[in-house]
């Protein structure tokens, strides 16, 4: 049977070759970019080739969080039950890494946006559903103040800190949660897949992004992952793994949450 399934950062890389294998199983898919004609595209593809399946796009740009705020409320108006979530959109290296609100865009896109999203869609996960949460083999401590945006941070440092404080977020909320939540789970796609952030991160076409787009596949639908709330697999490895030691500390987790949902208050985001 179809599920359904709400993929982000579809239109590119990891999410465009996750898609593509999405709909050759016949799910579901509500699509999410950032740019309405890729979009487009996107879908387009998809149809030509899967006609029979259900292809929706939703438009939002992850750097600003009331449209994150809204995406999410159009998802949870418009579906009773997603039965999975992939949390892929990400960005390394921008041109304008401070947004308009004074934020590292890595923290808001990579760790903040995707926070937002499932906290607002809780409503329509069920026991069954999962969450997978695209983590990465660079991992680092944390800085609440630079998440905070009051330190500037290198590209490469922001990148792997918000990706530790994406681990760390899975984590506790599957301690929270518990098991009548969705399953919570970040996974490491492998180290330097062909992506486009790749490219232009290191220069170099990187590994076949079917590498990446096979684990994703896996995470979201196989029973091997049943059962594996709050952990971490790392495909560099094949196999679940430990991330991070900040991402297994409770108290450390408990202080990035608070900073984080203290963010979004400011940002006039209440009642997550």
């Amino acid at each position: 049977m179809g599920k359904v399934i709400l993929l982000t950062g579809a239109t590119d890389g990891i999410g465009f070759e996750t898609a593509k294998m999405l709909a050759a199983k016949g799910h579901t898919l509500l699509l999410h970019g950032r740019n309405e004609p890729k979009l487009s595209h996107t879908k387009s593809v998809l149809a030509q080739q899967y006609r029979e399946i259900v292809i929706e796009t939703h438009c939002s740009d992850f750097s600003n969080l009331a449209d994150v705020e809204a995406f999410a409320s159009v998802v949870q108006e418009r579906y009773s039950t997603i039965d999975v979530l992939i949390n892929n959109a990400g960005v390394f290296k921008t041109p304008h890494p401070i947004t308009s609100t004074g934020y590292d865009i890595r923290f808001i896109v990579n760790t903040i946006a995707p926070y937002l999203l499932t906290r607002k869609i809780l409503p329509v996960f069920n026991s069954s559903s999962r969450v997978i949460n695209l983590s990465s083999a660079a991992q680092a401590s944390v800085n609440l103040r630079a998440l905070n945006g009051d330190q500037i941070l290198s590209d490469s440092d922001a990148y792997a800190q918000s990706k530790l404080a994406l681990t760390m977020w899975t984590f506790q909320l599957a301690r929270i949660l518990g098991n009548d939540a969705p399953a919570f789970i970040a996974v490491n796609p492998a180290s330097f897949l062909g992506s486009k952030m790749v490219k232009e991160a290191y220069g170099h076409e990187g590994k076949d992004l079917h590498i990446g787009a096979n684990i994703l596949i896996r995470a979201a639908l196989s029973d091997d992952f049943s059962g594996f709330t709050g952990q971490y697999f790392d495909n560099d490895r094949g196999t679940w793994t430990q991330p991070h030691p900040d991402a297994l500390d409770e108290v450390k987790n408990k202080a990035l949450i608070t900073a984080i949902e203290q963010i979004l208050i400011k940002q006039g985001i209440n009642n997550i």
